[in-house]
Protein backbone atom coordinates (compact mmCIF):
# COMPACT_ATOMS: atom_id res chain seq x y z
CA UNK A 1 0.00 0.00 0.00
CA UNK A 2 3.06 2.21 -0.04
CA UNK A 3 2.01 4.04 -3.18
CA UNK A 4 -1.56 4.83 -2.13
CA UNK A 5 -2.84 8.36 -1.76
CA UNK A 6 -2.03 9.97 1.55
CA UNK A 7 -3.50 13.05 3.17
CA UNK A 8 -0.62 14.25 5.33
CA UNK A 9 0.48 17.19 3.17
CA UNK A 10 -1.38 20.46 3.09
CA UNK A 11 -2.77 22.28 0.07
CA UNK A 12 -1.17 22.69 -3.35
CA UNK A 13 -0.89 19.93 -5.92
CA UNK A 14 -0.59 16.92 -3.60
CA UNK A 15 -3.06 14.07 -3.37
CA UNK A 16 -5.59 14.26 -0.53
CA UNK A 17 -7.74 11.56 1.03
CA UNK A 18 -7.98 7.93 -0.03
CA UNK A 19 -6.59 5.23 2.22
CA UNK A 20 -4.43 6.75 4.96
CA UNK A 21 -0.95 5.39 5.61
CA UNK A 22 -1.51 6.41 9.24
CA UNK A 23 -4.75 4.78 10.23
CA UNK A 24 -5.04 6.61 13.53
CA UNK A 25 -5.82 10.14 14.47
CA UNK A 26 -3.23 12.88 14.16
CA UNK A 27 -3.92 14.10 17.66
CA UNK A 28 -3.94 12.35 21.01
CA UNK A 29 -7.37 12.72 22.54
CA UNK A 30 -10.23 10.84 24.11
CA UNK A 31 -12.60 11.38 21.22
CA UNK A 32 -10.61 10.29 18.18
CA UNK A 33 -10.26 6.63 17.35
CA UNK A 34 -7.13 4.60 17.96
CA UNK A 35 -7.82 0.88 18.18
CA UNK A 36 -4.70 0.20 20.28
CA UNK A 37 -5.91 2.65 22.95
CA UNK A 38 -9.47 1.40 22.58
CA UNK A 39 -8.40 -2.23 23.14
CA UNK A 40 -6.35 -1.30 26.24
CA UNK A 41 -9.29 0.48 27.88
CA UNK A 42 -11.94 -2.04 26.83
CA UNK A 43 -9.96 -4.87 28.40
CA UNK A 44 -10.34 -3.02 31.70
CA UNK A 45 -14.02 -2.32 31.20
CA UNK A 46 -13.33 1.40 31.11
CA UNK A 47 -15.02 2.37 27.85
CA UNK A 48 -18.58 3.66 27.51
CA UNK A 49 -20.87 2.56 24.71
CA UNK A 50 -20.11 4.61 21.61
CA UNK A 51 -20.11 4.56 17.84
CA UNK A 52 -17.46 5.97 15.58
CA UNK A 53 -18.59 8.98 13.52
CA UNK A 54 -16.90 10.61 10.54
CA UNK A 55 -17.62 14.30 9.91
CA UNK A 56 -17.33 15.96 6.49
CA UNK A 57 -17.00 19.76 6.61
CA UNK A 58 -17.64 22.50 4.07
CA UNK A 59 -18.03 26.27 4.34
CA UNK A 60 -19.67 29.05 2.35
CA UNK A 61 -19.04 32.77 2.00
CA UNK A 62 -15.99 32.93 4.27
CA UNK A 63 -14.44 36.34 4.82
CA UNK A 64 -11.34 37.17 2.79
CA UNK A 65 -8.22 37.91 4.87
CA UNK A 66 -5.78 37.87 1.95
CA UNK A 67 -4.98 41.01 -0.04
CA UNK A 68 -3.89 39.68 -3.44
CA UNK A 69 -5.86 36.40 -3.42
CA UNK A 70 -8.63 34.59 -1.55
CA UNK A 71 -8.27 33.01 1.90
CA UNK A 72 -6.66 29.54 2.22
CA UNK A 73 -9.00 27.93 4.77
CA UNK A 74 -8.51 25.04 7.17
CA UNK A 75 -11.01 23.90 9.81
CA UNK A 76 -10.10 22.63 13.30
CA UNK A 77 -12.53 20.71 15.49
CA UNK A 78 -12.43 20.69 19.29
CA UNK A 79 -14.40 18.96 22.04
CA UNK A 80 -15.36 21.23 24.96
CA UNK A 81 -14.48 19.41 28.17
CA UNK A 82 -16.36 19.68 31.48
CA UNK A 83 -13.93 22.34 32.74
CA UNK A 84 -14.59 24.46 29.66
CA UNK A 85 -11.21 23.78 28.06
CA UNK A 86 -11.04 22.83 24.39
CA UNK A 87 -9.45 19.52 23.41
CA UNK A 88 -8.41 19.34 19.75
CA UNK A 89 -9.90 16.39 17.87
CA UNK A 90 -8.70 16.91 14.30
CA UNK A 91 -7.98 19.19 11.35
CA UNK A 92 -8.95 19.28 7.70
CA UNK A 93 -6.48 19.91 4.93
CA UNK A 94 -5.82 23.45 3.64
CA UNK A 95 -7.72 24.45 0.49
CA UNK A 96 -5.99 27.18 -1.49
CA UNK A 97 -7.75 30.36 -2.59
CA UNK A 98 -11.33 29.48 -1.71
CA UNK A 99 -14.10 31.20 0.22
CA UNK A 100 -16.37 28.16 -0.31
CA UNK A 101 -14.19 25.19 0.64
CA UNK A 102 -15.40 21.59 0.56
CA UNK A 103 -12.77 19.77 2.59
CA UNK A 104 -11.85 16.16 1.74
CA UNK A 105 -10.14 15.18 5.01
CA UNK A 106 -12.72 13.82 7.43
CA UNK A 107 -12.59 14.25 11.21
CA UNK A 108 -13.39 11.16 13.29
CA UNK A 109 -15.06 11.40 16.68
CA UNK A 110 -16.51 8.85 19.10
CA UNK A 111 -20.22 9.54 19.56
CA UNK A 112 -20.83 8.68 23.23
CA UNK A 113 -24.54 8.22 23.67
CA UNK A 114 -24.77 9.06 27.37
CA UNK A 115 -22.79 12.32 27.36
CA UNK A 116 -23.38 15.79 25.92
CA UNK A 117 -20.50 16.37 23.51
CA UNK A 118 -20.14 20.01 22.56
CA UNK A 119 -18.15 20.44 19.36
CA UNK A 120 -16.40 23.73 18.61
CA UNK A 121 -15.11 24.52 15.11
CA UNK A 122 -12.53 27.20 14.32
CA UNK A 123 -11.76 28.19 10.73
CA UNK A 124 -8.36 29.69 9.88
CA UNK A 125 -6.73 31.27 6.84
CA UNK A 126 -3.37 29.50 6.63
CA UNK A 127 -0.37 31.71 5.85
CA UNK A 128 1.26 31.05 2.47
CA UNK A 129 4.57 30.13 4.20
CA UNK A 130 2.96 26.97 5.57
CA UNK A 131 1.24 25.56 2.48
CA UNK A 132 3.58 22.57 2.19
CA UNK A 133 3.74 21.83 5.92
CA UNK A 134 1.68 18.96 7.42
CA UNK A 135 -1.41 20.51 9.01
CA UNK A 136 -0.88 18.76 12.37
CA UNK A 137 2.33 20.77 12.88
CA UNK A 138 0.78 24.21 12.15
CA UNK A 139 0.78 26.68 15.03
CA UNK A 140 -2.74 28.09 14.99
CA UNK A 141 -1.78 31.42 16.58
CA UNK A 142 0.31 32.12 13.45
CA UNK A 143 -2.76 31.77 11.18
CA UNK A 144 -5.57 34.30 10.55
CA UNK A 145 -8.82 33.57 12.38
CA UNK A 146 -11.92 33.45 10.15
CA UNK A 147 -14.61 32.58 12.69
CA UNK A 148 -16.05 29.79 14.79
CA UNK A 149 -19.22 27.76 15.35
CA UNK A 150 -20.55 25.41 18.03
CA UNK A 151 -23.02 22.53 18.14
CA UNK A 152 -23.81 19.42 20.15
CA UNK A 153 -22.94 16.15 18.38
CA UNK A 154 -26.27 14.52 19.29
CA UNK A 155 -28.06 17.41 17.49
CA UNK A 156 -26.29 16.51 14.26
CA UNK A 157 -26.91 12.77 14.72
CA UNK A 158 -30.67 13.26 15.18
CA UNK A 159 -31.16 15.43 12.07
CA UNK A 160 -32.92 13.64 9.15
CA UNK A 161 -29.82 13.64 6.91
CA UNK A 162 -27.34 13.88 9.79
CA UNK A 163 -26.37 17.25 8.36
CA UNK A 164 -26.41 20.74 9.84
CA UNK A 165 -25.40 24.24 8.77
CA UNK A 166 -24.04 26.64 11.41
CA UNK A 167 -23.45 30.39 11.22
CA UNK A 168 -19.84 31.34 11.84
CA UNK A 169 -19.26 34.10 14.38
CA UNK A 170 -16.22 35.71 15.95
CA UNK A 171 -14.86 38.60 17.93
CA UNK A 172 -12.94 41.02 15.73
CA UNK A 173 -12.84 43.72 18.40
CA UNK A 174 -14.50 47.13 18.90
CA UNK A 175 -17.98 45.64 18.62
CA UNK A 176 -17.46 44.86 14.93
CA UNK A 177 -20.30 42.66 13.71
CA UNK A 178 -20.02 41.16 10.27
CA UNK A 179 -21.27 38.12 8.42
CA UNK A 180 -18.58 35.45 8.53
CA UNK A 181 -20.30 32.83 6.39
CA UNK A 182 -21.52 29.35 7.31
CA UNK A 183 -20.04 25.96 8.19
CA UNK A 184 -21.85 22.77 7.13
CA UNK A 185 -21.44 19.34 8.73
CA UNK A 186 -22.31 15.92 7.34
CA UNK A 187 -22.05 13.02 9.83
CA UNK A 188 -21.78 9.34 8.90
CA UNK A 189 -21.26 6.27 11.03
CA UNK A 190 -18.06 4.46 10.14
CA UNK A 191 -18.35 1.18 8.26
CA UNK A 192 -16.76 -1.90 9.81
CA UNK A 193 -15.90 -3.44 6.43
CA UNK A 194 -12.20 -4.01 5.76
CA UNK A 195 -12.64 -4.00 1.96
CA UNK A 196 -10.51 -1.56 -0.03
CA UNK A 197 -10.21 -1.11 -3.77
CA UNK A 198 -7.06 0.06 -5.48
CA UNK A 199 -7.30 1.50 -8.99
CA UNK A 200 -4.79 2.77 -11.52
CA UNK A 201 -6.51 5.58 -13.44
CA UNK A 202 -5.40 7.52 -16.49
CA UNK A 203 -6.95 9.77 -19.12
CA UNK A 204 -6.38 10.38 -22.82
CA UNK A 205 -7.26 13.20 -25.23
CA UNK A 206 -8.26 15.71 -22.56
CA UNK A 207 -9.38 19.17 -23.66
CA UNK A 208 -6.73 21.83 -23.23
CA UNK A 209 -7.86 24.63 -20.91
CA UNK A 210 -4.57 26.60 -20.83
CA UNK A 211 -3.53 29.24 -23.34
CA UNK A 212 0.27 28.96 -23.34
CA UNK A 213 0.73 25.39 -22.13
CA UNK A 214 -1.24 22.18 -21.67
CA UNK A 215 -3.75 21.56 -18.87
CA UNK A 216 -2.56 20.42 -15.41
CA UNK A 217 -5.21 17.74 -14.70
CA UNK A 218 -6.25 16.03 -11.48
CA UNK A 219 -9.23 13.88 -10.52
CA UNK A 220 -11.63 14.62 -7.69
CA UNK A 221 -13.78 11.68 -6.60
CA UNK A 222 -16.96 12.28 -4.56
CA UNK A 223 -19.73 10.04 -3.30
CA UNK A 224 -23.32 10.99 -4.09
CA UNK A 225 -25.59 10.51 -1.07
CA UNK A 226 -29.27 11.24 -0.40
CA UNK A 227 -30.82 14.53 -1.55
CA UNK A 228 -27.99 15.12 -4.07
CA UNK A 229 -25.45 15.76 -1.31
CA UNK A 230 -21.91 15.40 -2.67
CA UNK A 231 -19.25 14.15 -0.23
CA UNK A 232 -15.69 14.43 -1.63
CA UNK A 233 -13.58 11.38 -0.69
CA UNK A 234 -10.25 11.86 -2.44
CA UNK A 235 -8.27 13.87 -4.93
CA UNK A 236 -5.35 12.64 -7.02
CA UNK A 237 -2.12 14.55 -7.38
CA UNK A 238 -1.83 17.11 -10.19
CA UNK A 239 0.00 16.00 -13.34
CA UNK A 240 1.54 19.13 -14.84
CA UNK A 241 1.25 20.08 -18.50
CA UNK A 242 -0.24 16.81 -19.76
CA UNK A 243 -3.38 15.94 -21.75
CA UNK A 244 -2.80 12.18 -21.31
CA UNK A 245 -2.11 11.97 -17.56
CA UNK A 246 -1.35 8.79 -15.60
CA UNK A 247 -2.11 9.20 -11.90
CA UNK A 248 -0.67 7.30 -8.95
CA UNK A 249 -2.89 4.46 -7.69
CA UNK A 250 -6.06 5.50 -5.87
CA UNK A 251 -7.08 3.47 -2.79
CA UNK A 252 -10.63 3.76 -1.43
CA UNK A 253 -12.21 2.09 1.59
CA UNK A 254 -15.84 0.99 1.72
CA UNK A 255 -16.31 3.83 4.22
CA UNK A 256 -15.45 6.19 1.38
CA UNK A 257 -17.27 4.61 -1.57
CA UNK A 258 -20.31 3.31 0.35
CA UNK A 259 -21.25 0.16 -1.54
CA UNK A 260 -20.01 -1.07 -4.91
CA UNK A 261 -23.24 0.25 -6.46
CA UNK A 262 -23.13 3.73 -4.90
CA UNK A 263 -22.68 6.34 -7.67
CA UNK A 264 -19.38 8.23 -7.59
CA UNK A 265 -18.91 11.60 -9.23
CA UNK A 266 -15.49 11.64 -10.94
CA UNK A 267 -14.45 15.11 -12.06
CA UNK A 268 -11.34 15.90 -14.09
CA UNK A 269 -10.17 19.45 -13.43
CA UNK A 270 -7.39 21.74 -14.64
CA UNK A 271 -5.41 22.98 -11.62
CA UNK A 272 -5.08 26.75 -11.22
CA UNK A 273 -3.07 28.35 -8.42
CA UNK A 274 -5.88 30.93 -8.07
CA UNK A 275 -8.06 28.15 -6.66
CA UNK A 276 -10.51 28.42 -9.57
CA UNK A 277 -9.90 24.93 -10.94
CA UNK A 278 -11.59 24.59 -14.34
CA UNK A 279 -13.73 21.57 -15.09
CA UNK A 280 -12.37 19.55 -18.03
CA UNK A 281 -15.05 16.86 -17.87
CA UNK A 282 -16.95 14.56 -15.53
CA UNK A 283 -18.59 11.16 -15.32
CA UNK A 284 -20.73 9.26 -12.82
CA UNK A 285 -19.72 5.64 -12.24
CA UNK A 286 -20.04 3.21 -9.33
CA UNK A 287 -17.12 1.09 -8.11
CA UNK A 288 -18.79 -1.93 -9.74
CA UNK A 289 -18.92 -0.10 -13.09
CA UNK A 290 -15.26 0.95 -12.79
CA UNK A 291 -14.37 -2.69 -12.14
CA UNK A 292 -16.27 -3.75 -15.31
CA UNK A 293 -14.49 -1.06 -17.36
CA UNK A 294 -11.17 -2.53 -16.24
CA UNK A 295 -12.19 -6.15 -16.93
CA UNK A 296 -13.54 -5.32 -20.40
CA UNK A 297 -10.70 -2.90 -21.16
CA UNK A 298 -13.16 -0.18 -22.11
CA UNK A 299 -12.78 3.57 -21.75
CA UNK A 300 -15.52 5.97 -20.72
CA UNK A 301 -15.92 9.41 -22.30
CA UNK A 302 -16.10 12.43 -20.04
CA UNK A 303 -19.09 14.74 -20.48
CA UNK A 304 -19.40 18.47 -19.95
CA UNK A 305 -22.63 19.50 -18.21
CA UNK A 306 -25.04 21.55 -20.27
CA UNK A 307 -25.56 25.14 -19.12
CA UNK A 308 -29.15 25.04 -20.37
CA UNK A 309 -31.54 22.13 -20.06
CA UNK A 310 -30.15 20.48 -23.17
CA UNK A 311 -28.08 17.31 -23.34
CA UNK A 312 -24.60 17.11 -21.80
CA UNK A 313 -21.77 17.46 -24.29
CA UNK A 314 -19.86 14.19 -24.80
CA UNK A 315 -16.10 14.91 -24.95
CA UNK A 316 -13.30 13.10 -26.74
CA UNK A 317 -11.38 12.95 -23.47
CA UNK A 318 -11.65 9.53 -21.79
CA UNK A 319 -11.09 7.89 -18.41
CA UNK A 320 -9.37 4.48 -18.40
CA UNK A 321 -9.09 2.03 -15.48
CA UNK A 322 -5.83 0.14 -16.12
CA UNK A 323 -5.94 -1.90 -12.92
CA UNK A 324 -8.61 -2.74 -10.37
CA UNK A 325 -7.83 -4.77 -7.23
CA UNK A 326 -10.20 -5.50 -4.37
CA UNK A 327 -8.47 -6.52 -1.16
CA UNK A 328 -8.86 -6.81 2.59
CA UNK A 329 -7.14 -4.19 4.71
CA UNK A 330 -6.46 -5.64 8.13
CA UNK A 331 -6.41 -3.52 11.28
CA UNK A 332 -3.82 -3.37 14.04
CA UNK A 333 -6.06 -5.50 16.26
CA UNK A 334 -6.50 -8.12 13.51
CA UNK A 335 -2.75 -8.73 13.68
CA UNK A 336 -2.47 -8.66 17.47
CA UNK A 337 -5.45 -10.97 18.05
CA UNK A 338 -4.14 -13.43 15.44
CA UNK A 339 -0.99 -14.05 17.48
CA UNK A 340 1.32 -11.39 16.01
CA UNK A 341 3.54 -10.47 18.97
CA UNK A 342 4.73 -7.10 20.14
CA UNK A 343 8.08 -7.39 21.94
CA UNK A 344 9.28 -4.44 24.00
CA UNK A 345 12.88 -3.60 24.90
CA UNK A 346 13.79 -0.93 27.47
CA UNK A 347 16.85 1.36 27.61
CA UNK A 348 17.44 3.79 30.51
CA UNK A 349 19.65 6.89 30.38
CA UNK A 350 22.49 6.80 32.98
CA UNK A 351 24.34 9.91 31.82
CA UNK A 352 25.59 12.67 34.13
CA UNK A 353 23.23 15.30 32.66
CA UNK A 354 20.50 13.71 34.82
CA UNK A 355 22.19 15.09 37.95
CA UNK A 356 23.86 13.41 40.95
CA UNK A 357 21.48 10.73 42.35
CA UNK A 358 22.36 11.91 45.88
CA UNK A 359 20.78 15.35 45.30
CA UNK A 360 16.99 15.87 45.37
CA UNK A 361 17.09 17.83 42.08
CA UNK A 362 18.45 14.78 40.21
CA UNK A 363 16.08 12.90 37.90
CA UNK A 364 17.75 9.75 39.33
CA UNK A 365 17.42 10.91 42.96
CA UNK A 366 17.55 7.94 45.32
CA UNK A 367 15.04 9.21 47.89
CA UNK A 368 15.58 7.63 51.35
CA UNK A 369 11.83 7.95 52.00
CA UNK A 370 11.15 5.62 49.08
CA UNK A 371 9.38 8.26 46.98
CA UNK A 372 9.69 7.46 43.25
CA UNK A 373 12.04 9.59 41.14
CA UNK A 374 11.29 10.74 37.59
CA UNK A 375 12.67 7.58 35.97
CA UNK A 376 10.81 5.26 38.35
CA UNK A 377 7.54 7.11 37.72
CA UNK A 378 8.06 6.82 33.96
CA UNK A 379 8.89 3.09 34.23
CA UNK A 380 5.76 2.44 36.32
CA UNK A 381 3.39 4.44 34.11
CA UNK A 382 4.84 3.33 30.78
CA UNK A 383 5.39 -0.23 31.95
CA UNK A 384 1.70 -0.86 32.61
CA UNK A 385 0.92 -0.10 28.97
CA UNK A 386 3.77 -1.99 27.35
CA UNK A 387 3.36 -5.15 29.42
CA UNK A 388 -0.32 -5.25 28.37
CA UNK A 389 0.77 -5.62 24.74
CA UNK A 390 3.84 -7.81 25.35
CA UNK A 391 2.59 -11.41 25.51
CA UNK A 392 5.37 -12.92 27.66
CA UNK A 393 6.15 -9.76 29.71
CA UNK A 394 9.87 -10.49 29.35
CA UNK A 395 11.85 -7.37 28.45
CA UNK A 396 15.49 -7.05 27.45
CA UNK A 397 16.51 -4.09 29.64
CA UNK A 398 19.65 -2.00 29.15
CA UNK A 399 21.27 1.11 30.50
CA UNK A 400 23.47 3.51 28.54
CA UNK A 401 26.00 6.22 29.36
CA UNK A 402 26.99 4.77 32.75
CA UNK A 403 30.36 3.65 34.20
CA UNK A 404 29.93 0.01 35.17
CA UNK A 405 31.78 -1.97 37.86
CA UNK A 406 34.72 -2.70 35.53
CA UNK A 407 35.43 1.06 35.25
CA UNK A 408 34.40 1.38 31.61
CA UNK A 409 31.64 3.60 30.24
CA UNK A 410 29.09 1.41 28.46
CA UNK A 411 26.42 2.54 26.02
CA UNK A 412 24.43 -0.71 26.22
CA UNK A 413 24.93 -2.58 29.51
CA UNK A 414 22.51 -5.11 31.00
CA UNK A 415 20.34 -3.29 33.51
CA UNK A 416 20.17 -6.35 35.76
CA UNK A 417 23.98 -6.42 36.04
CA UNK A 418 24.23 -9.95 34.66
CA UNK A 419 27.05 -10.86 32.29
CA UNK A 420 24.70 -13.06 30.30
CA UNK A 421 20.97 -12.60 29.90
CA UNK A 422 19.50 -9.14 29.65
CA UNK A 423 15.83 -10.01 30.21
CA UNK A 424 13.71 -8.97 33.17
CA UNK A 425 10.10 -9.94 33.88
CA UNK A 426 7.33 -7.34 34.06
CA UNK A 427 7.34 -3.80 35.40
CA UNK A 428 8.56 -5.02 38.76
CA UNK A 429 11.55 -6.63 37.02
CA UNK A 430 12.47 -3.35 35.32
CA UNK A 431 12.09 -1.45 38.61
CA UNK A 432 14.25 -3.95 40.49
CA UNK A 433 16.97 -3.96 37.81
CA UNK A 434 16.92 -0.14 37.69
CA UNK A 435 17.36 0.15 41.48
CA UNK A 436 20.22 -2.35 41.38
CA UNK A 437 21.93 -0.48 38.52
CA UNK A 438 21.54 2.87 40.30
CA UNK A 439 23.46 1.44 43.27
CA UNK A 440 26.23 -0.07 41.13
CA UNK A 441 26.63 2.19 38.08
CA UNK A 442 28.10 5.70 38.13
CA UNK A 443 26.46 8.30 35.89
CA UNK A 444 28.85 9.29 33.09
CA UNK A 445 28.51 10.04 29.36
CA UNK A 446 28.46 10.99 26.54
CA UNK A 447 24.80 10.34 25.62
CA UNK A 448 24.75 7.91 22.70
CA UNK A 449 21.50 6.33 21.50
CA UNK A 450 23.01 4.57 18.50
CA UNK A 451 24.33 1.57 20.47
CA UNK A 452 20.95 0.59 21.96
CA UNK A 453 19.19 1.30 18.64
CA UNK A 454 21.67 -0.99 16.85
CA UNK A 455 21.21 -3.65 19.55
CA UNK A 456 17.42 -3.53 19.14
CA UNK A 457 17.79 -3.57 15.34
CA UNK A 458 19.99 -6.69 15.57
CA UNK A 459 17.25 -8.50 17.54
CA UNK A 460 14.58 -7.40 15.04
CA UNK A 461 16.78 -8.47 12.12
CA UNK A 462 17.33 -11.95 13.60
CA UNK A 463 13.58 -12.38 14.08
CA UNK A 464 12.95 -11.24 10.50
CA UNK A 465 15.38 -13.82 9.12
CA UNK A 466 13.38 -16.52 10.97
CA UNK A 467 10.07 -15.21 9.56
CA UNK A 468 8.70 -14.81 13.09
CA UNK A 469 5.37 -12.94 13.42
CA UNK A 470 6.92 -10.36 15.75
CA UNK A 471 7.25 -6.60 15.88
CA UNK A 472 9.70 -4.92 18.26
CA UNK A 473 9.44 -1.66 20.19
CA UNK A 474 12.50 -0.07 21.79
CA UNK A 475 11.54 2.17 24.69
CA UNK A 476 14.24 4.76 25.49
CA UNK A 477 13.73 6.69 28.75
CA UNK A 478 15.97 9.78 28.71
CA UNK A 479 16.42 13.37 29.83
CA UNK A 480 16.74 14.23 26.14
CA UNK A 481 20.29 15.64 26.07
CA UNK A 482 21.84 13.82 23.10
CA UNK A 483 25.52 13.85 22.07
CA UNK A 484 25.49 11.75 18.89
CA UNK A 485 22.63 13.24 16.84
CA UNK A 486 24.18 12.20 13.49
CA UNK A 487 25.03 8.70 14.74
CA UNK A 488 21.52 8.25 16.13
CA UNK A 489 19.90 9.34 12.87
CA UNK A 490 22.16 6.93 10.94
CA UNK A 491 21.13 4.06 13.25
CA UNK A 492 17.42 4.93 12.96
CA UNK A 493 17.58 5.15 9.15
CA UNK A 494 19.30 1.72 9.04
CA UNK A 495 16.57 0.31 11.30
CA UNK A 496 13.65 1.76 9.30
CA UNK A 497 13.46 -1.37 7.10
CA UNK A 498 13.04 -3.64 10.12
CA UNK A 499 9.98 -4.62 12.23
CA UNK A 500 10.94 -2.01 14.83
CA UNK A 501 9.60 1.20 16.36
CA UNK A 502 11.40 3.47 18.84
CA UNK A 503 9.43 5.17 21.61
CA UNK A 504 11.43 7.93 23.30
CA UNK A 505 10.01 8.95 26.68
CA UNK A 506 11.40 12.28 27.89
CA UNK A 507 11.67 12.89 31.66
CA UNK A 508 12.33 16.24 33.31
CA UNK A 509 11.97 19.72 31.86
CA UNK A 510 14.92 19.83 29.47
CA UNK A 511 14.67 21.38 26.02
CA UNK A 512 13.55 18.38 23.96
CA UNK A 513 14.15 19.94 20.54
CA UNK A 514 16.55 17.14 19.54
CA UNK A 515 13.98 14.48 20.39
CA UNK A 516 11.34 16.24 18.31
CA UNK A 517 13.73 16.23 15.32
CA UNK A 518 14.06 12.45 15.63
CA UNK A 519 10.24 12.13 15.67
CA UNK A 520 9.76 13.00 12.00
CA UNK A 521 6.33 14.62 12.46
CA UNK A 522 7.23 17.63 10.32
CA UNK A 523 6.62 15.49 7.26
CA UNK A 524 10.30 15.01 6.39
CA UNK A 525 11.71 11.54 6.93
CA UNK A 526 15.09 11.24 8.61
CA UNK A 527 18.10 11.34 6.29
CA UNK A 528 21.42 9.68 7.16
CA UNK A 529 24.90 11.18 6.80
CA UNK A 530 25.27 9.22 3.53
CA UNK A 531 22.07 10.69 2.10
CA UNK A 532 19.88 7.63 2.59
CA UNK A 533 16.28 8.52 3.53
CA UNK A 534 14.41 6.42 6.12
CA UNK A 535 11.96 3.94 4.60
CA UNK A 536 9.34 5.10 7.11
CA UNK A 537 8.99 7.09 10.33
CA UNK A 538 9.74 4.70 13.23
CA UNK A 539 10.21 7.18 16.11
CA UNK A 540 7.68 8.64 18.50
CA UNK A 541 8.60 11.08 21.25
CA UNK A 542 6.50 11.36 24.43
CA UNK A 543 7.36 14.14 26.94
CA UNK A 544 6.22 12.99 30.38
CA UNK A 545 5.70 16.60 31.49
CA UNK A 546 2.71 16.75 29.09
CA UNK A 547 1.34 13.55 30.63
CA UNK A 548 1.75 14.87 34.18
CA UNK A 549 0.21 18.23 33.32
CA UNK A 550 -2.94 16.40 32.23
CA UNK A 551 -2.67 17.35 28.55
CA UNK A 552 -2.80 13.71 27.49
CA UNK A 553 -2.98 10.27 29.12
CA UNK A 554 0.15 8.13 29.09
CA UNK A 555 -1.76 5.37 27.25
CA UNK A 556 -2.76 7.65 24.41
CA UNK A 557 0.62 9.38 24.27
CA UNK A 558 2.51 6.09 23.94
CA UNK A 559 0.13 4.42 21.50
CA UNK A 560 -0.61 7.44 19.30
CA UNK A 561 1.65 6.45 16.43
CA UNK A 562 2.52 2.82 17.14
CA UNK A 563 -0.43 1.22 15.28
CA UNK A 564 0.32 3.35 12.22
CA UNK A 565 4.02 2.52 12.29
CA UNK A 566 3.22 -1.18 12.70
CA UNK A 567 0.72 -1.14 9.82
CA UNK A 568 3.06 0.81 7.53
CA UNK A 569 5.57 -2.02 8.01
CA UNK A 570 3.26 -5.01 7.47
CA UNK A 571 1.30 -3.43 4.61
CA UNK A 572 4.36 -2.38 2.63
CA UNK A 573 5.52 -6.02 2.82
CA UNK A 574 2.09 -7.57 2.24
CA UNK A 575 2.32 -9.41 5.57
CA UNK A 576 -1.07 -10.76 6.71
CA UNK A 577 -2.27 -11.65 10.20
CA UNK A 578 -1.27 -15.12 11.39
CA UNK A 579 -3.44 -17.72 9.65
CA UNK A 580 -5.11 -15.20 7.30
CA UNK A 581 -5.26 -16.16 3.61
CA UNK A 582 -2.83 -14.39 1.28
CA UNK A 583 -4.32 -11.35 -0.45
Amino acid sequence: MGNCLTGDVAGGKQAIGGVQQRPTSTTTNNAAQNDAVDFFFRSRGQYPLFSQIELSLSASNLIDRDITSKSDPMAVMYLRKKDGKLEEIGRTEVILNSLNPNWIEKITVSFQFETVQTLVFHVFDVDTRYHNVPVKTLKLKEQDYLGEATCVLSEVMTKPNRSMTLNLHGDFGAGVSRKLGTLSLQAEETVASKTVVEMNLRSVNLDNKDLFSKSDPFLRISRLVENSIVVPVCRTEVVDNNLNPIWKPVCLTMQQFGSKDTPLLIECLDFNTSGNHELIGRTEKSVAELERLCQQREAINFVYPSTSHGRNKVLKGQLIVDRFVEKIQYSFLDYISSGFELNFMVAVDFTASNGDPRTPSSLHYNDPSGRLNSYQKAIMEVGEVIQFYDSDRRFPAWGFGGRTADGHVSHAFNLNGASYGDEVVGVEGIMSAYSSALANVALAGPTLFSHVVDKAAHTASQSLSQNSPKYFVLLIITDGVLTDMAGTIDALVRASDLPLSVLIVGVGNTDFTQMEILDADKGRRLESSTGRVATRDIVQFVPMKEVHSGQVSVVQALLEELPGQFLSYVRCRNINPVGAPAI
